[in-house]
């Protein structure tokens, strides 16, 4: 099924390492499945490998005569079906790097039990440098090359946004798909994260960040995670780095600051870096950033050029939610953070994890940590295949009920609360409310397994990522043996 190789390309860090995701992913594989013997190589291979790879180039009409943009679509792994992943609009993206994300999502997907193998998508394209114009041309037509491969569908293939893309390219992909399968019922469901007036979901926009907010808060009220590295209990007083304020840092961010009550002190990004020991106001740093597009300039913060700056920030927790590669052996010596929380998809490298675990720095990695936005989209689609908004049909009988227990309490009591208790008491769920309700105890479950599995051989390992790769590799092979294809 696959069209072409993808590109096999070999990015080396200023020391020599090897900073291909590709080729860190497959690593981080076998090292879980050295820990797991008693399981068939063969059907090993099977998760570990890509199964199909779609490259292709397509012409695009701009008002400045035709280009031609290059696209790719990796469907790693068909065990549960349909596939799932996002679209990333990247002027550097190659073929390794789609097929490594895709490989991450089959396993994030088995950590949080959403029942999706793993794609991944993305065009060549600098989306900060083109028109509006384009970047609906480009997604319009590699929409079209999806559809005309099968490469996309409500039980194919479902995209979501990713870095370079959001709820505006999702809903011109599904307004696309839609005129090409005329009265498809479940055609709003050939994506996630779309607005809401076309088929979205309340709380998908902030699932990834929220997310990392219930991942944090999980491991550092763990019992067995404070013991073994070492760590207070709770976010609050902690201070925290974000790096990345784009939607998953923005929200972590602001989730991790208002609800969790830690300290944001600093906040890096790809043009310069601001920090303050005393605190930034998120609410004020995020309108600094839309209006600017820089932090400098803000007020509140002391601001750096270096892109690289935030990190050498003191704080308790480093949440990096930019891209892959950001602390290798080149730098990792400056991270004074006692906890890593990997936003982003691959932002640590194996030689620097090493350096980090020797310290014992808890680092929660990314396929567990940003699992909340595959979660959301599980909800999404599942909404658009039922038709029907959740909560609606329980708000009102659930808000009843509560009034009447609450009222049958005054009684034998003899006593009132007030107004404002029974106004918060009294109101049934909104579909914002069960959409963070599902994603909270989605990671809070995940996490406990993760920990269970990682503390399982006795040996009291700290590397929560092969926790997390055993995890996945286990689930998956299940369903394989479950398929009947092998013994």
């Amino acid at each position: 099924m696959a069209t072409k190789k993808a590109s096999t390309s070999h990015a080396t860090s200023a020391g020599g390492e090897d900073l291909n995701l590709k080729h860190l992913v497959d690593r981080q594989f076998a090292r879980a499945a050295e820990m797991l013997p008693e399981f068939d190589p063969v059907i090993l291979e099977q998760i570990r490998i890509c199964n199909n790879v779609y490259e292709f180039s397509f012409p695009v009409r701009t008002k400045d005569g035709p280009r031609i943009f290059q696209g790719w679509r990796a469907e790693h792994s068909h065990h549960r079906k349909p596939l799932k992943g996002g679209i990333r609009y990247a002027p550097d993206v190659d073929g390794d790097e789609v097929q490594a994300l895709a490989a991450l999502m089959t396993y994030k997907c088995a950590i949080v039990d959403v029942p999706f193998g793993g794609s991944k998508g993305a065009v060549k394209i600098d989306p900060r440098k083109e028109s509006v114009e384009v970047i609906e041309a480009v997604t319009r037509r590699y929409t079209f090359e999806l559809a005309h491969k099968n490469f996309i569908g409500p039980g194919v293939n479902v995209p979501a946004p990713d870095m370079g893309t959001g709820e505006r390219e999702m809903a011109w992909i599904v307004d696309t798909y839609d005129a090409m399968h005329p009265g498809g019922l479940d055609n709003f469901a050939c994506t996630t994260g779309k607005p809401v007036s076309q088929g979205g979901i309340r709380g998908r926009t902030e699932a990834t960040g929220r997310g990392i907010y219930y991942g944090l808060r999980e491991a550092l009220n763990n019992d067995d995670a404070l013991k073994l590295f070492g760590l207070k209990r709770g976010l609050a007083d902690k201070t925290f780095v974000v790096q990345g304020f784009g939607n998953v840092g923005s929200h972590a961010a602001s989730i991790i600051a208002k609800e969790g009550g830690a300290k944001l002190v600093g906040v890096g990004e790809w043009n310069g870096c601001v920090e303050n020991a005393k605190g930034l106001d998120i609410d004020a740093l995020l309108a600094h950033w839309k209006e600017h597009k820089t932090f400098k300039g803000f007020a509140g913060g002391k601001y750096s050029a270096d892109p690289k700056a935030f990190l050498g920030v003191a704080c308790d927790i480093l949440v990096p939610a930019a891209r892959e590669n950001e602390i290798t052996l080149d730098n990792v010596a400056k991270i004074q953070a006692k906890v890593i929380a990997e936003g982003a998809n691959g932002p640590v490298t194996p030689g620097a994890e090493a350096e980090l675990l020797k310290k014992s720095i808890l680092i929660l990695p990314d396929i567990y940590m940003n699992a909340g936005g595959v979660t959301v989209s599980y909800f999404e689609w599942a909404k658009n295949l039922s038709h029907m908004r959740f909560g609606r049909l329980l708000k009102g009988f659930e808000a009843d009920r509560e009034h009447r227990m609450l009222a049958a309490v005054e009684q034998l009591t003899n006593k009132q609360v007030s107004e404002a208790t029974r106004t918060g008491l009294g109101k049934g769920p909104e579909e914002v409310d069960l959409v963070r309700s599902g994603l909270q105890g989605t990671m809070e479950d995940a996490y406990r397994e993760i920990m269970k599995t990682q503390l399982g051989n006795g040996k009291k390992s700290k590397d929560t990522r092969l926790g997390c790769y055993m995890v996945a590799i286990k689930k998956v092979y299940a369903s394989y043996q479950s398929l009947g294809i092998w013994p």
